[in-house]
């Protein structure tokens, strides 16, 4: 069961991420201040999913690490303390912020500097979370490169 639900909420966290992240873009480049302020409020909201969604994921593929260290999991295993930190220390924080001065009608500097900020970590952690998406699919045998035996 653990390798179904892994990979399925995995792959509904980055996609989530990754919609909030183009979500976010088009809304500045091409919408009004009242489309990126409902993506702005939308955003905190859509964490209730996005939240169970990133501690099941983190849960299962630890539970599938069973022990193991090195190789593959063992690169998994360290890029998730940065996902986990970059998402607590700037993106959850930024969101709350952001949707409150888009709420106000506030879109001044610190707006945008701010906005900046949370597109730039949101670009970091889809990158993580890409990759572990990519060595996980390599340790199920799904992508060329290594298998499962060299996992």
């Amino acid at each position: 069961m653990k390798k179904i639900i892994h990979p399925i909420a995995g792959a509904l966290a980055i996609l989530a991420i990754a919609t909030f992240w183009l979500s976010t873009v088009l809304s500045e480049l091409f919408g009004s201040y009242e489309s990126v302020t409902i993506v702005k409020t939308t955003i905190p909201w859509a964490f209730l999913v996005l939240i169970p969604l990133l501690m099941i994921t983190g849960g299962s593929g630890w539970a599938l690490a069973r022990g193991r260290r090195g190789g593959l999991v063992g690169a998994k295993l360290k890029r998730m303390p940065w996902v986990a930190a970059n998402a607590i220390v700037f993106l959850i924080p930024a969101a709350l912020f952001l949707s409150s001065k888009a709420r106000a009608g506030q879109f001044d500097g610190v707006f945008y500097a701010v906005q900046a900020i949370e597109l730039a970590a949101g670009a970091v952690n889809i990158a993580l979370l890409s990759l572990n998406m990519r060595d996980g699919l390599r340790m199920a045998g799904r992508l060329r490169g290594l298998s499962k035996r060299t996992a």
